[in-house]
């Protein structure tokens, strides 16, 4: 598949391992449109499907990350039920859950680097990535309860496993605007660069990944997804598990002879 055209919604460009994946309505403040979720899950696909792609990062145009949804573009305000009344649940359904899934499951590192307003649903895309870095202007704001809604995307999830229940409940009721440093603090922010250096840290970091045990890095998503929800013991089965398949790899074993050697590993993701 080739890269997206830059005309649209999304730009994409795979370099070096990295997938870079480049929200690009700037008049919107990269609002989440229908086509522009859609084209993220077909990259996220593209991700999964080919073996060149080691490590996804995700950014926005402009002086924003990401609005939120596109109330228009999604058609949040006009979706209705059978009994003729509004359905948010239909469009969370088809076009977000999916998005949200997709990053969380992804064996790959997914990173965002948010540039700017990172606003409700676009807030809670940035925490669904496993890394997060934020440019020291960037702030998160759970805008949702301003129009009388909730967080979704994840948040209500996301939130209390990265700030802590008493800041998710907070957070979500007062809809605070958190800024980025803040956010570093409080947890939702792996580092704040400032904001002339976050595309080069970003791409640095990004790279590493790239270079890095991809079956390792695919393991450790796994596990702490899923620590949300098991029991110390199953935990612990799991951990025994995946170690067992990581330890017959060909990287782990090129891990010990690099570490034995003293040289840099050579990571192949076998």
């Amino acid at each position: 598949m080739g890269d997206i055209a830059k005309e649209t919604p999304l730009k994409a460009a795979l370099d070096g391992g990295v997938l870079t994946l480049t929200l690009n309505r700037p008049e919107r403040l990269n609002a989440m449109s229908q086509e522009l979720i859609g084209l993220i899950i077909e990259q996220l696909d593209r991700a999964l499907a080919e073996s060149a792609v080691r490590a996804v990062l995700i950014t926005g145009t402009g002086r924003g990350f990401c609005a939120g949804a596109d109330l228009a573009g999604t058609g949040m305000g006009t979706v209705t039920g059978a009994d003729g009344k509004p359905d948010l649940g239909i469009v969370i359904e088809r076009l977000y859950n999916p998005m949200i899934r997709a990053i969380r499951e992804l064996p790959r590192p997914v990173i965002a680097a948010v540039n700017g307003v990172a606003a409700g649903g676009g807030a809670n895309l940035a925490l669904a990535c496993d890394i997060v870095l934020a440019a020291r202007s960037a702030r998160f704001d759970q805008a949702f309860v301003r129009i009388s809604l909730m967080p979704d995307l994840g948040g209500t999830w996301l939130l209390p496993h990265a700030v802590g229940d008493a800041r998710a409940r907070a957070l979500g009721m007062l809809g605070t605007s958190v800024p980025a440093e803040e956010a570093e603090r409080m947890g939702m922010v792996w580092q704040v660069a400032d904001d002339d250096m976050l595309m080069a840290e970003a791409m640095q970091l990004a790279r590493r990944l790239a270079s890095g045990p991809t079956l390792a890095y695919a393991a450790i998503k796994r596990a702490i997804n899923a620590a949300a929800t098991n029991t110390l013991d199953q935990q612990l089965d799991l951990e025994r598990d995946s170690q067992r398949a990581l330890g017959r790899s060909a990287d782990c074993k090129e891990g010990v002879a690099a570490f034995l050697a003293k040289r840099p590993a050579q990571f192949t993701g076998q």
